[in-house]
C-alpha cells in the first residue's frame, strides 16, 4: 500500500492538531483501520530521522514489503507508520 497525498494529509491532520495526545493513536486507528500503526518510545528510533516532525510526535514511515520491516522516507513504499511521542521538557 503506497500512501496517497490524501492519506498523508489525514495523518498530518491528526498529529498536528493542537490537542493531539494519547488519543491521537486511537484516532489514527479509527481513520485508517487497515494500516499498521505502531507507537514507539523515542529511544527505539533515536538514530533515525523522522519522515515528519510535529509538536508532540515524530512520524516514521515503514516499508514492510520485504522479510524485515525497515523505516523509509518513501511514501510510495510505505506499508505502515511508527508514531513516536516526543520527549518534553515538562
Amino acid at each position: 500500500m503506497a500512501f496517497s497525498a490524501e492519506d498523508l494529509a489525514g495523518i498530518d491532520a491528526v498529529l498536528s492538531a493542537a490537542e493531539a495526545g494519547a488519543e491521537a493513536i486511537a484516532a489514527l486507528r479509527a481513520r485508517f483501520p487497515g494500516l499498521s500503526i505502531t507507537l514507539c518510545d523515542p529511544s527505539d528510533v533515536d538514530t533515525e530521522d523522522p519522515f515528519k516532525e510535529y509538536e508532540r510526535f515524530d512520524l516514521h514511515l515503514v516499508n514492510g514489503a520485504g522479510h524485515c520491516w525497515q523505516l523509509t522516507s518513501e511514501s510510495n513504499a510505505a506499508t505502515g507508520i511508527v508514531v513516536v511521542k516526543r520527549k518534553t521538557s515538562d
